[in-house]
């Protein structure tokens, strides 16, 4: 008799299977190959170097499994446009947004900005490895406009001299810029799942290590 009354609010929720065990894997492996960029910036180059070639090759099976993944790991399935995504952070604002079993149009544009993000970083770190990789992005070395000249027979292999070492400044100041826009958006991010786990009553972190969600309800959007 106690069992056939017993509360059906106590029953455990259903659960789904929502992040494939790669999605998981490149998220937390992500976590972990910039933390360890970051902290090696300064004093462990080699260490550096290997985390940020890690970051890259995480970052380009990324796009390619958002191409042919499973279904919530693909672009196609969760990327909004800009008036859908706008209007979703009004909807936050105002404490009204729907529950996505996947990635919220927020959490997709954020997607976006972080693999973009990370590319650029990725992208400057490889040039400044070698100095001659600059000169495979022509328009890289013209950031600061050279002035080495002594005499008009030299004037071209000044200008391509100056370029080189203009060149390598601006890239590492272009390198620091995309770290730092990192850290902005790993906050922005953290701060984002945080507040979607208490508004939706759900673990997201848990989530993307488990890869289960709670199953869909009356209005949420699966």
């Amino acid at each position: 008799m106690t069992d056939t009354m017993a509360d059906p609010a106590a029953a455990p929720a259903a659960t789904i299977r929502v992040w494939d065990p790669l999605v998981r894997v490149f998220h937390w492996g992500l976590v972990a190959a910039f933390a360890v960029a970051w902290v090696s910036a300064e004093e462990m180059q080699p260490l550096h170097e290997v985390a940020g070639y890690a970051v890259a090759a995480l970052v380009a099976f990324r796009v390619v499994w958002g191409l042919v993944g499973s279904r919530y790991a693909r672009f196609a399935q969760f990327l909004r446009g800009p008036r859908a995504t706008l209007s979703y952070l009004g909807d936050m604002a105002h404490g009204r947004e729907r529950r996505y079993l996947g990635h919220n149009p927020a959490g997709a544009a954020m997607i976006v900005a972080l693999l973009v993000t990370l590319s650029g970083t990725a992208l400057t770190g490889w040039l400044m490895a070698e100095p001659d990789r600059v000169a495979l992005l022509p328009a890289l070395p013209q950031i600061v406009t050279p002035a080495f000249a002594d005499e008009d027979g030299d004037e071209e292999h000044g200008e391509r001299e100056g370029a080189g070492v203009m060149g390598e400044e601006g890239l590492e100041e272009l390198h620091e810029t995309f770290a730092n826009l990192m850290l902005l958006l790993i906050v922005l991010h953290v701060g984002g799942v945080v507040l979607a786990s208490i508004r939706h009553h759900e673990n997201l972190p848990r989530a993307m290590v488990t890869g289960d969600k709670r199953a869909p309800g009356p209005g949420d959007i699966a």
